[in-house]
């Protein structure tokens, strides 16, 4: 199982003032939703603001540490 703080810690490389919350959706650590809020995402489109977070990603989803990955991205209000 993947420690969540690695993911955690992954994004904020990418995008450092980002609030981060996840949630394991199986019980296995393979299954997640992360919710990403980010002053990184504004003015862009919803799928420019996920490949951000999938790039930050990148090798955790290359060797299938992250199986599913259900993302909810925004801007601070």
């Amino acid at each position: 199982m993947l420690d969540f703080e690695e993911i955690r810690a992954a994004i904020k490389r990418e995008m450092p003032d980002a609030h981060i919350t996840i949630d394991d959706l199986s019980g296995g650590g393979d299954h997640l939703q992360v919710k990403v809020v980010s002053n990184a995402f504004n003015g862009l489109s919803l799928i420019r603001q996920h490949q951000l977070v999938y790039g930050a990603l990148k090798d955790e989803l290359a060797s299938e540490a992250i199986h599913a990955l259900a993302l909810n991205t925004s801007i601070p209000q």
